[in-house]
């Protein structure tokens, strides 16, 4: 199947959150034999403590490598998962899978943002992250001061800083940043 799956997903929100991108090339002929394998190596890290939620990317096709992401959340919980012994057991069973690791990228704090699926090149640096963050959160801001604010009056200052912090992380996540990036893709790239 050539279409991704994405599963148990959940939102970053923490800038101490750590992002496992693992890049595996499966010889053909044993992609189902790598798939049990990935599938069981994910779920028994999802069972483990500070472990915030995973995907499996399926190959696209015609020898394209099949990505596997870990959501953590700290850097001590991802070392404690890549040093576990249940990690180790998973390998040592793997035999005759026929895959190999062939890139890995840690991602941290807004690097998620700017990770492109499928891609190994390393994030832009923090400085770019910070414009492009600053160009995507002002309309956000401009537009809940004018539109949401005057609703939230009312509401006590605790409660309405939530509903503008809920509102403003759905919409950085799914709408600004997502656009930002891709309008600047060149620019952070370059």
């Amino acid at each position: 199947m050539s279409a991704p799956s994405l599963e148990h997903t959940t939102v970053p929100a923490d800038s101490d959150e750590v992002t496992l991108l693992i890049a595996r090339q499966v010889e053909p002929g044993y992609e189902e034999a790598f798939e049990q394998w990935a599938r069981g190596i994910l779920d028994s890290a999802s069972r483990f403590p500070g472990h915030l939620g995973y995907g499996l990317f399926r190959s696209s096709g015609d020898g394209a490598p099949w990505f596997l992401v870990h959501r953590f959340r700290d850097a001590e919980a991802c070392r404690s998962w890549q040093e576990s012994p249940e990690r180790a057991a998973w390998f040592d069973r793997c035999e005759g899978h026929q895959h190999i690791e062939i890139a890995r990228r840690v991602l941290t704090g807004m690097e998620t943002w700017f990770a492109k699926p499928g891609s190994t090149r390393p994030a832009p640096p923090r400085w770019k992250m910070a414009i492009s963050a600053t160009l995507a959160i002002y309309p956000i801001t401009l537009l809940g001061g004018w539109f949401l604010v005057p609703h939230l009056t009312a509401l006590p200052v605790a409660l309405a800083g939530a509903v503008l912090a809920c509102v403003y992380n759905v919409l950085m996540t799914y709408v600004a940043m997502p656009t930002v990036s891709r309008l600047l893709r060149s620019w952070l790239s370059g």
